[in-house]
């Protein structure tokens, strides 16, 4: 897996079985942190367990650059908070090799509650024709806290 560490952006379910890229082999990843007990292969590798972390607080960014642009019909993705309440909003967006700018998928809040809402699983069916560049935007508490950024599972097919 090839990744680097990139400037922030300024301004428990097990993943459903299918036929999932193997990232390490047609992207690289770069990243605004990385917590080095929590890789980000951790999240992006169906071998690994134990998802990804930010290094330090606030908003982070993970960036999947792919070697050729890759048609994507799913992106299912899984947070989980176990211990603290916050809400979360967290963006993808999506660039083609031939555009300069990108597009967004999705931007979407979540309440965490420890003993009730601890994780969040969403699995978004799309049709991306040749997708160069998937980035994820993570605002890891919109309150303003110093809650860290984390993904437990990201899957692309």
């Amino acid at each position: 897996m090839r990744k680097r560490i990139v400037e922030p952006p300024r301004s428990s379910n097990p993943a459903p079985e299918g036929e999932w890229l193997a990232l390490d082999h047609l992207a690289r990843v770069e990243l605004s942190s990385e917590d080095p007990a929590h890789p980000i292969e951790g999240a992006l590798s169906p071998e690994r367990d134990g998802g990804w972390r930010a290094g330090h607080p606030g908003e982070q960014l993970v960036r999947v650059v792919f070697d050729e642009p890759q048609p994507l019909r799913r992106i299912w993705l899984r947070f989980v908070e176990p211990s603290a309440e916050r809400t979360q909003e967290f963006t993808l967006r999506w660039r083609s090799a031939e555009a300069s700018g990108t597009r967004e998928i999705v931007r979407q809040q979540w309440t965490f509650a420890p003993g009730g809402a601890m994780s969040e699983t969403e699995d978004y069916r799309v049709e991306l024709p040749a997708v160069a560049v998937l980035e994820l935007v993570i605002r890891p508490d919109v309150g303003g806290g110093d809650a860290r950024a984390s993904l437990d599972a990201l899957r692309l097919a």
